[in-house]
């Protein structure tokens, strides 16, 4: 039987519709006629056939720009009014302001945004006092506004965005929750894991600290390598493993910063990695020291490998781990802390084999996927039925 009502998620970009939202949108079509809107890319097409979902293209800029803004703007009004949705759900900045503005306008009875890091916390002056503005007029636009953790909440409360009454955090927080057989010890990911360590040169001794993510400044990089480097001279047994790629576009490292990262042998450069489950599961501890994130999936894919983390006091890292309980959680931008933090797993047996213990169970206990995404199937139904649309 065919769902009777339709629903439209927007993204900017294709790449939040891949990765952010993998496998929901196929759920989701399950229960409603469901149409993926983002930027033209081949990955869009992709993304349609892999989720069975239809797919529109509507150009979109991460980046203030006036001009294709109001371009697409009037795209997305003109889709709306044509496709009738009853639910319209934004994600990313851009996509929530212009799929919010188009829904109202349109008519669209149910527009929900989720609210997944807010980049402008970084900022300070005017361009500060113009973000402000566009969220408040991005979620006076919604309906309904869901901030994936408590701290973003807090956020846009003490910031009067909007509303307390159209705010909610489905759960513990996550915008798509974690598939938490993937992300679980197998013995193909031990073999791949095996091999891969014989490919570094590692031995059993060998204590191994995982980064996952972009190589960038924002994600403490610098900060990291600073505090391995000096443990090094101590722990001549210790390992750093990066698992990403550089960014020298986008907040670039300092040239100190990689020039250690080339010449330092006991530093691994994995670089961008598909599939990061053997690189976590040939790794002993995760260090995540980021200075701003939305709701990571890292600290989530690690502990459900068993992986104490060692992660800043930031929105979502802070609620993902529990400190002294799954991992350690220390300040932004602080060497000394982070490098007392490092060296505790590496001298403190009690303290990693209980963290260890409790790393995978906290993380399936609060954030399965398919628990997340009956959730938000549910709060569909609800706004439904507040709206007057369903019974």
């Amino acid at each position: 039987m065919k769902p009777s009502h339709k629903l439209i998620r927007i993204t900017t970009v294709p790449l939040s519709l891949s990765v952010l939202l993998k496998d929901q949108l196929r759920y989701m079509s399950d229960h409603f006629d469901l149409l993926a809107v983002s930027s033209p890319d081949k990955l869009l097409e992709q993304v349609g056939a892999r989720e069975g979902v239809r797919t529109a293209p509507v150009s979109m800029t991460r980046a203030i720009t006036p001009v294709k803004d109001l371009k697409a703007l009037w795209k997305l009004y003109r889709l709306l009014k044509k496709e009738k949705p009853t639910i319209v759900h934004t994600h990313t900045p851009k996509a929530g302001l212009l799929g919010m503005l188009a829904g109202r306008l349109a008519g669209v009875p149910v527009r929900l945004h989720t609210v997944a890091g807010l980049p402008l916390m970084e900022n300070t002056g005017l361009k500060r006092k113009v973000l402000d503005f566009v969220e408040r007029l991005t979620y006076s636009c919604a309906t309904g506004v869901y901030p994936n953790s408590k701290h973003l909440s807090a956020f846009i409360i003490e910031n009067r965005f909007c509303k307390t009454s159209k705010l909610k955090v489905l759960g513990n927080g996550s915008s798509n929750g974690i598939n938490t057989r993937f992300f679980q010890p197998n013995e193909e990911l031990d073999k791949a894991a095996c091999e891969l360590k014989k490919k570094y040169g590692l031995t059993e001794k060998d204590f191994v600290f995982v980064y996952v993510g972009r190589l960038v400044k924002d994600k403490g990089i610098e900060e990291l390598v600073e505090a391995y480097s000096a443990l090094k001279k101590k722990y001549p047994h210790i390992k750093l493993l990066l698992v990403g790629p550089y960014e020298p576009d986008r907040d670039p490292l300092a040239p100190a910063t990689k020039e250690i990262i080339e010449q330092d042998d006991s530093i691994i450069k994995a670089g961008f990695q598909p599939d990061v489950r053997p690189y976590l599961m040939m790794s002993q501890a995760l260090a995540f020291p980021s200075y701003r994130e939305g709701f990571p999936n890292v600290p989530m894919q690690a502990g459900c490998f068993g992986l104490p983390s060692i992660v800043t006091d930031i929105n979502g890292c802070n609620e993902i781990i529990g400190d002294g309980k799954n991992g350690l959680i220390i300040p932004v931008k602080r060497v000394p802390e982070l490098q007392t933090a490092m060296e505790k797993l590496l001298t403190d047996q009690n303290l990693y084999l209980a963290l260890q213990a409790n790393a995978r169970k906290m993380i399936v206990d609060r954030y399965e996927q398919k628990y997340l995404w009956e959730l938000l199937l549910n709060e569909y139904h609800d706004q439904l039925k507040k709206h007057a649309i369903l019974s």
